[in-house]
């Protein structure tokens, strides 16, 4: 389970994940879609399971689950960095 968790932290998450103005008020979204990562997150955090949002929002992917995840983590690493 650990090199599962370590393989979706460092995914390329920019495959997934784009950042537009004029979508979602500039949040990150899942790329061709107006899911934010914020939605997904929130989701995994109310207890939904990758196969509950897969079947809620078909148009999403495992990856791009992981991708948000990955993304989230990337930005806590980088505050981490900026306060220490």
């Amino acid at each position: 389970m650990l090199s599962k968790l370590f393989v979706t932290l460092n995914m390329n998450y920019t495959e997934y994940i784009e950042i537009n103005p004029a979508k979602r008020f500039g949040k990150p979204v899942v790329t061709g879609t107006r899911i934010s990562v914020y939605d997904v997150l929130s989701w995994l955090a109310e207890g939904m399971s990758t196969s509950d949002i897969i079947n809620d929002f078909p148009e999403l992917t495992e990856n791009q689950i992981k991708a948000c995840l990955s993304y989230a983590a990337d930005k806590e690493h980088k505050l981490l960095r900026v306060v220490s």
